[in-house]
């Protein structure tokens, strides 16, 4: 049987398990995976070395194998209902895919991980009902936690998989164009002008990768729609504040509708004894992240608390206002992260290094610069914020102290969602579209899922 063309642009989790199940179900692919950045083994940040940013282009922690999967917290939700495809897949064959792809995982790591979310049902229980009184919404769910150090290793194991089995694999090579014929992919094109013929192709470029997907889509006449965009911040405690969440979830996920504007806000990626981190994108932007390790540890917990802005006719450039604010920090800062105290965070005054070495908490991103939120987020959003913290504290008392550090700023790019079909194909004939960048998924673990389905689809479509 002739074999048959596939071209994966993007090798984070979606693109990677596009590969692994082409692989895996059936031999008749010819598939190239490109990556605009560089396999997992030269993925080195000075920063971490040295303290000082070497503005690698582009940015180590964001691009190459497994995109910013590998300098991760490594979190694994085992929920169908956390990470977008229960908009697309039926409950019970979302949960057996998960359990499928999670499977996976493990035959690349081969060592226990604990559970988190599925003990202390009691305490779970009580946490939910001090949760509603404070109208939060607390979303409880199996958990496992590899950690950054452990996450970068699994990946490393899936790269040398995939090598050893003849997928080729294009480091730092940036796909510039799609080659389309009466609505139908043929091809893509290199940044080299080189050309490679396909029979269908994936775009799971990843959030890094926005600016980039919304330009091929506005060019390709390939179908979209506006996605909103996550702006907020990094809160950073002691982790006695958050012991008890840390100990039952590992990760707690909230959601607070606010009292003035009814916005929602949301808290996402927990990380128990972590460290706060800086990471860029395009033109070096610098947001802020959060990740925690396996073996080394901090005195502190940090988690975002993002608020989602939707954006109404005739405003369509929910990226570009994302970035805005995120260039507003960082001109403020000198190019680096803002830090505030939550106590002067209220009452609208800029922090001072004499203010925050006199705490009980140490900022574990250490060149972040202390200043006022206050002139880079709008005022709807910082209001939000505070509403937010404030209705936090009721179930995680001291989280509202003067001293919780805010690091800002922080924004989750989503690109325009791609419209697609019930197999993730887009308005193009044979061109599939996934994971976090194609504004489908959130997360590591859907996001592999979504790449499971694509390769399923196209082996359908195409054998």
């Amino acid at each position: 049987m002739e074999k048959k063309d596939i071209v994966i642009i993007g090798a984070g989790p979606a693109g990677i398990f596009t590969a692994l199940e082409l692989l895996n179900s059936d031999k008749n692919f010819n598939i190239h995976l490109f990556e605009k950045g560089k396999r997992i083994g030269d993925r080195h940040c000075p920063k971490r070395r040295t303290g000082n940013c070497a503005n690698c282009e582009p940015c180590n922690i964001t691009t190459g194998f497994s995109g910013a999967g590998a300098y991760s917290d490594g979190k694994l939700s085992l929920s169908p209902f956390v990470g977008g495809l229960d908009n697309f897949v039926q409950i019970k064959k979302l949960k057996n895919l998960i359990d499928y792809t999670y499977n996976q995982y493990y035959s690349f790591f081969g060592a226990k991980s604990k559970t988190y979310g599925i003990d202390n049902q009691e305490e779970i229980k009580n946490l939910k009902k001090k949760a509603i009184k404070a109208n939060l919404k607390l979303i409880d769910y199996p958990l496992k936690h590899l950690g950054t150090d452990r996450a970068k290793n699994v990946y490393k194991n899936i790269q040398n998989y995939l090598l050893e089995n003849k997928i080729n694999i294009h480091f730092q090579t940036k796909v510039t164009d799609l080659i389309l014929e009466n609505k139908k992919i043929k091809g893509v094109i290199t940044e080299k002008n080189k050309k490679y013929k396909c029979n269908a192709a994936v775009i799971t470029v990843g959030r890094e990768g926005s600016e980039w997907l919304k330009k091929i889509t506005k060019q390709k006449n390939i179908s979209t729609k506006v996605n909103p965009v996550d702006i907020g911040i990094r809160l950073e405690v002691r982790n006695e504040v958050m012991e008890k969440i840390n100990k039952i979830l590992y990760e707690g996920k909230l959601i607070y509708y606010t009292e003035t504007y009814d916005d929602k806000v949301r808290t996402f990626c927990q990380n128990p004894s972590g460290f706060v981190s800086t990471e860029y994108y395009e033109n070096r932007l610098a947001t802020v992240n959060g990740h925690s390790y396996k073996e080394k540890k901090s005195e502190n917990t940090n988690l975002a608390l993002l608020v989602s802005h939707n954006f109404d006719h005739p405003f369509n450039q929910p990226i570009e206002y994302g970035k805005k604010v995120a260039e507003m920090g960082n001109m403020l800062a000198d190019g680096k992260i803002l830090m505030q105290r939550f106590g002067d965070f209220i009452r609208g005054r800029r922090s001072t290094k004499k203010r925050i070495k006199r705490g009980n908490i140490f900022p574990t991103l250490e060149d972040a610069e202390p200043g006022d939120l206050g002139h880079a987020i709008p005022y709807r959003t910082m209001l939000d914020l505070k509403e937010t913290i404030f209705a936090l504290d009721k179930l995680i008392p001291g989280i509202a102290g003067d001293e919780t550090l805010l690091y800002g700023i922080e924004v989750k790019f989503y690109s325009n969602r791609i419209h697609v079909n019930n197999q993730f194909e887009t308005n193009i004939k044979n061109l599939y579209a996934g994971g976090d960048g194609a504004g489908l998924t959130r997360g590591l673990m859907h996001a592999s899922v979504n790449g499971v389905l694509i390769a399923q689809a196209i082996k359908q479509n195409l054998n």
